[in-house]
């Protein structure tokens, strides 16, 4: 289908060799209008020729390269972008053949690309930035090293440190998706660790990561079942059974055979699995100190070390404050020390005699920053964590960034005093404290990560500010927080904490199925289900018991057909300072993330928003709440029951703040630093403008996914546009993420009966506007029976013509609706093969019967041609 597709779609299509077990290699190169020339970077990637690069494990700078391949390549990337005559940054592909001294040249792109931010942040050299001044005309030699402040932008970076980049794939969120990674790109983020050595940099990456890995090694709990298969057919997992397979005895020439990964890295992984081997002998017993040295060196944190020895974290925390081995604080300079350098770039590193900088820092106040870009978890909190900085200055302190993703604006040295760019764990947090002495530590600007350390931190002494680390365990802990709610007579869903199976699915039987199974400290629903049976409440049990292991997991009654609800705001000690509600377009039961959002709400009873604002400012005066927060209601027929409640920014923040044009992050910046914040005028909440925010999904990268919605977060990124009423801020929103007008036909599948009678008003509303149906067997008969004409087309595994799957291949329809249902396996398959059709030939699909509802209504009232375009200051502007 893809192929067909491109065919069909594009003038040309090249098909060259694939050079199997080559490596590829990047060089970073700029130039200016005057032929001065420099190679900023050079990358390689671990994995081979053949995984994208952005799928693929990449060192900066190149650790396997001879000097002259270095230099034949680096002068090869020179002379390619003057013949090419280009001006500013250029990023140029490789691929070398690894048993001979022969190249080829793959790609260049003549712009900033993924790899382009990833040497920026390796090397502490601004490339979007030179690029800029080199476009208005300036050249090398006139702009300052923005490092060393004395030397010239005409000096090429010098590393004396390891740099490795992991990306981060989500892959077990989607149903039927394949695991299997290769030429297209399907990872959601990527994180990079800095090391004075490779082993040192690759282990904090993959902690970095955030899916549950201590490191290389030390995670029992992988298993492979087939671990040639592994090796040879790559997946998200394949750095881990290489470990593995190292461990269980198979060498370094036969996992170079299978893998085609360069010796070199294999033989540093297999000094990574020796030195784990060697602490699971020592087991409980005392840590030698030669030993634990040469295992932190090597990138081994303290609960790696716990788990391989079968002790706690807190103990080789003692083990190593009694030897003195402590991190030292490491400089980026770029320069390899030969010029002074000044930056704030800083990492830590037990590879060292002495810190490069001088600790710790006057009134300063960290923030912990949002980690991977993961489903969930996005440059919406980034947004927050840069915002938080930027109050912090304008209040008169000194700030201080811990992230590691080197996508983010966060991470950009010049954002902050000091950027720790490190792991966000109780470790690295706490000596970074130990060695700064800030004023505390903020937590509840960068997602789920830094929340989930909020009571780990306190119990460790770190003063963390804002909202009590009590109140944020109590809200994250779902026991405690229904407990709570029963304890203020805030109506919630029928819920449970059970301890057995057979509890559990005693409990679904009393309240009845639906039931939603809810586990602790999570971010984007993982492991989040909605069971129908007895057989998924099992199956989604274990799923959540693996996700959230130290924390409970409650089921509650789920209640179908309601509204779900979202409350942003900010509060100062306990008072509710600035707020906003916004409603989702889908019923409940669509996760907030990848719901299309409302703000301010328009079919919502202003009953149903008095009770939210009562239940909110009870809720916050209870908990002391000292900061942003968010709370989640679901309202039917004036009944608001609450879900969840965040105590920290939410992915919605950005949106609601520019809408309303008031700043939440500036706000609870302030309200957890404790200074006066002026009363905000009711004017300001007053909108004769709509926004809208729509999500935006990755199912054509992800082969076999079924583009579904459900309680766990799937779309991978977001629009907002603005409207002087909801159908024009709707339907600038549904064409921002895909949709095409005009519609002309449109295949319609349209579900249950329930969901057929629903969508009557908008499939006769897309009649009036002359759009022809085409339609699956039910469907057409109830249709038929309504007066509305559409032409039969025959389910996929009937094997009739005409086909549903035809009539998409063919591009007859300019739009699909196919409603999931529950009925037969049949009917499940038959609709996965449509939807997944509309995605494989890029027909723009809508699987909500809401959201069909509501562009029916839009397009009724909104033509194309009537969507205004203004800037948002003539939006916002008009309510001063």
């Amino acid at each position: 289908p893809l192929a067909e597709r491109a065919f069909s779609h594009t003038s040309q299509i090249l098909i060259e060799e694939y050079l199997e077990g080559w490596k590829e290699v990047e060089y970073e190169v700029v130039r200016d209008r005057f032929d001065n020339c420099i190679t900023v970077c050079n990358m390689e990637n671990l994995d081979p020729l053949g995984i994208h690069t952005g799928e693929s494990i990449v060192v900066a700078p190149s650790q396997t390269l001879t000097n002259a391949d270095y230099h034949k390549l680096r002068e090869l990337s020179i002379h390619v972008i003057r013949h090419l005559g280009i001006v500013g940054e250029c990023n140029i592909q490789f691929a070398l053949n690894l048993t001979s001294d022969e190249y080829r040249v793959i790609e260049v792109n003549a712009r900033l690309s993924r790899s382009s931010a990833l040497a920026s942040k390796a090397t502490g050299y601004p490339l979007a930035f030179i690029a800029a001044k080199l476009a208005l005309g300036y050249g090398l030699h006139e702009l300052p090293n923005s490092i060393t402040k004395t030397t010239k932008a005409f000096f090429e970076p010098a590393l004396d440190y390891v740099v490795v980049k992991i990306p981060r794939w989500d892959l077990k969120k989607f149903r039927r998706a394949t695991r299997r990674i290769g030429s297209g790109m399907k990872s959601v983020g990527e994180v990079m660790g800095i090391g004075r050595t490779m082993a040192e940099a690759l282990q904090k990456a993959l902690r970095m990561l955030d899916v549950g890995a201590n490191g290389l090694v030390g995670n029992d709990e992988l298993e492979f079942e087939d671990l040639e298969r592994e090796l040879s057919e790559p997946t998200d997992r394949r750095v881990f059974a290489v470990a593995e397979a190292l461990r269980s005895g198979l060498s370094i020439d036969r996992v170079h055979e299978l893998t085609h990964i360069d010796r070199w890295f294999l033989q540093k992984m297999g000094y990574i699995v020796e030195i784990g081997e060697r602490l699971r002998e020592i087991g409980a017993g005392e840590l030698p100190a030669d030993l634990l040295r040469e295992a932190k060196q090597r990138g081994f944190s303290d609960k790696q070390i716990a788990q391989l020895t079968g002790q706690d974290s807190e103990t080789i925390w003692d083990r190593r404050a009694k030897l003195g081995i402590k991190p030292f604080v490491r400089q980026i300079d770029t320069l390899a020390a030969e010029y002074p350098a000044q930056t704030n770039y800083l990492y830590l590193s037990y590879n060292g005699s002495e810190d490069d900088v001088a600790l710790p820092i006057d009134n300063a106040v960290i923030v912990l920053g949002s980690g991977a870009y993961r489903i969930g978890c996005s440059v919406e909190f980034d947004w927050c964590c840069v915002n938080a900085g930027l109050a912090l200055r304008e209040l008169g302190y000194r700030t201080v960034m811990i992230n590691y993703n080197p996508e983010t604006v966060s991470t950009d040295y010049d954002e902050f005093d000091q950027l720790f760019f490190d792991e966000i764990s109780l470790e690295i947090v706490r000596e970074i404290y130990d060695r700064v002495q800030p004023i505390g530590v903020i937590v509840s600007v960068g997602g789920q990560i830094p929340n989930n350390l909020a009571l780990k931190l306190h119990r460790a002494g770190v003063k963390v500010l804002g909202t009590a680390p009590e109140s944020i365990d109590t809200a994250e802990n779902r026991h405690k927080f229904s407990n709570l709610l029963d304890a203020l007579a805030i109506d919630q869903p029928p819920w449970r904490e059970l301890s057995t199976l057979t509890e559990a699915q005693a409990f679904a039987n009393s309240v009845g199925y639906p039931v939603l199974v809810r586990p602790s400290y999570v971010l984007s629903g993982a492991a989040m289900a909605v069971a129908s049976n007895d057989n998924e409440l099992s199956r989604y049990l274990q799923e959540a018991a693996k996700v959230s292991p130290e924390h409970p997991t409650v089921i509650s009654k789920f209640l179908e057909n309601a509204k779900e609800i979202e409350f942003d705001a900010v509060a100062r000690d306990g008072e509710i300072v600035v707020y906003a509600i916004s409603e989702h377009v889908e019923n409940a039961g669509v996760h907030s993330g990848d719901a299309t959002l409302v703000f301010p709400p328009q079919r919502t009873y202003l009953e149903t928003i008095r009770q939210i604002r009562q239940i909110s400012r009870r809720i916050a005066m209870h908990l002391k709440i000292n900061g942003p927060f968010n709370i989640q209601f679901i309202a039917k027929d004036n009944a608001v029951k609450v879900i969840e409640l965040n105590l920290r920014s939410s992915r919605s923040f950005p949106f609601v703040s520019k809408v309303i044009n008031q700043n939440f992050i500036e706000i609870a910046t302030k309200a957890m630093m404790g200074h006066t914040i002026e009363p905000i005028d009711r004017r300001a909440f007053e909108l004769n403008h709509v926004g809208v925010k729509a999500p935006e999904f990755s199912f054509t990268r992800l082969d076999g996914a079924d583009p579904t919605l459900g309680v766990e977060m799937a779309s991978t990124g977001e629009v907002a546009c603005l409207g002087d009423d909801f159908s024009e801020a709707f339907l600038k929103a549904m064409l921002s993420v895909g949709l095409r007008l005009p519609i002309n036909t449109m295949l319609v599948s349209s579900g249950p009966k329930a969901a057929k009678g629903e969508m009557l008003d908008a499939l006769q509303a897309f009649e009036r506007q002359g759009i022809r149906f085409y339609a699956t067997a039910g469907t057409a008969a109830f249709l038929k029976d309504c007066g509305i004409a559409a032409e039969i087309v025959h389910w996929p595994l009937d094997n009739r013509s005409p086909g549903a799957l035809d009539t998409i291949r063919e591009g007859k329809v300019d739009l699909v609706i196919n409603i999931p249902k529950n009925d037969t396996e049949a009917e499940l398959t038959n609709g996965y093969i449509i939807r997944r059709a509309a995605v494989d030939y890029n027909v723009p699909l809508i699987t909500d019967r809401q959201l069909v509802m509501r562009l029916a209504e839009a397009l009724e009232r909104v033509g194309e041609g009537d969507l205004a375009v203004k800037s948002w200051a003539e939006y916002v502007m008009a309510e001063a």
